[in-house]
């Protein structure tokens, strides 16, 4: 058993969402993907949201979503969107929360350019990009951006040429 809850934070395509899942079977405990959890309260997809209230109104809600999970008095994974801890006060509320221990899945550019280039139109804020050359840009300026709030994770696991195991192996030593 564990002593902490676990967030996972980073930049789109990363992994949190499959490796949140992995993590709390692992650990049995429970796993909320928090872009799943919006998607199932406001009954609509997340690109939905995006273009009938725009992104104000969607980092709103994401706020508010986030901190109900925080408030939960069980033990859990949460697999954060990737632009989560860079809004309202939401780094705020991961650093504070003491039962908690957050990890920043880091990737490079390139990396994620590969990955996200294909899935696009399922993502909102990449969705309109058309040559990996321009998402690589917009990834690369995004990432600049993020940066400083993804680097105030508790622990920061570099992703890049590792497996799924190996990652959560590095997390899991983390946690001992």
């Amino acid at each position: 058993m564990i002593n902490y809850s676990i967030i996972l934070i980073g930049y789109m395509g990363v992994g949190k969402s499959y490796i949140g899942r992995k993590l709390s079977k692992e650990f049995m405990i429970d796993f909320f993907d928090l872009d799943s959890y919006i998607e199932s309260y406001e009954k609509k997809s997340i690109s939905d949201i995006f273009f009938e209230r725009g992104e104000i109104y969607f980092r709103n809600i994401e706020n508010k979503y986030l901190e109900s999970i925080l408030d939960k008095n069980i033990k859990y994974v949460i697999s954060t969107g990737g632009g989560t801890p860079c809004y309202s006060n939401n780094i705020e509320l991961i650093k504070n929360n003491k039962q908690l221990k957050s990890f920043y899945l880091k990737s490079s550019s390139n990396q994620l350019t590969n990955r996200l280039f294909y899935e696009k139109e399922k993502r909102p804020l990449i969705s309109n990009i058309n040559s990996k050359k321009d998402l690589n840009s917009f990834i690369s300026k995004h990432l600049f951006e993020r940066n400083v709030f993804y680097n105030q994770a508790d622990y920061i696991i570099d992703i890049e040429n590792k497996n799924t195991s190996e990652v959560i192996s590095e997390i899991k030593e983390k946690l001992t």
